[in-house]
């Protein structure tokens, strides 16, 4: 296994977060090999932003992501930025809270769900979107097990937010794999 995953937004959504957690559940609880790299702008709120996950079952000769399997867009600047650069048969996971105009891809899936809205509406916080993405993560694509990534979430989350990325992770990864569910239906 060898896939290169790509968390992508703009400040403030949690994404460099989000891709330290992805990587504790998967090297950590999961076992596998794991690289972890961000990138974000120089406003602390509102710039682009960027965590790369590289996860293995071998050793990882190469630290960067060069052709993702898995792209998650959270902004429209992200989804113009990045939603083309997913390999052949890869997903494109598209937060369409945020997200108006999705690429048209040949070659790759692309899940379209409200994250951003499934967060404030159904959790009842907006900043743990960040939270029901990997939720939904891991429900469309199984890239680690969701015994590992709750592991990893609760044990970066601020004390006393416990509960709520809990139901954060259930709720995402519900909606994920119920996104899965329909894909894979002829």
């Amino acid at each position: 296994m060898y896939k290169e995953i790509r968390l992508s937004g703009t400040g403030g959504q949690g994404l460099i977060l989000a891709g330290l957690i992805l990587a504790e559940a998967a090297g950590v609880y999961d076992g596998y090999e794991v690289i972890q790299t961000q990138s974000y702008g120089p406003e602390a709120r509102g710039g682009a932003s960027r965590a790369e996950v590289i996860i293995s079952d071998h050793v990882i000769d190469y630290p960067k992501v060069t052709s993702p399997d898995i792209v998650l867009v959270m902004s429209q600047q992200a989804c113009d930025r990045y939603g083309r650069q997913v390999k052949p048969g890869g997903i494109v996971l598209v937060d369409d809270t945020n997200v108006g105009s999705i690429p048209a891809l040949e070659e790759a899936s692309v899940v379209t769900l409200p994250i951003t809205d499934i967060a404030r509406h159904d959790v009842g916080r907006q900043v743990v979107a960040n939270v029901v993405a990997l939720g939904a993560l891991v429900g469309a694509t199984c890239i680690v097990t969701p015994e590992a990534m709750e592991q990893a979430i609760l044990a970066r989350v601020p004390r006393g937010t416990e509960e709520l990325n809990k139901k954060a992770f259930s709720v995402g990864l519900e909606t994920g794999r119920e996104a899965r569910a329909r894909h894979e239906t002829p």
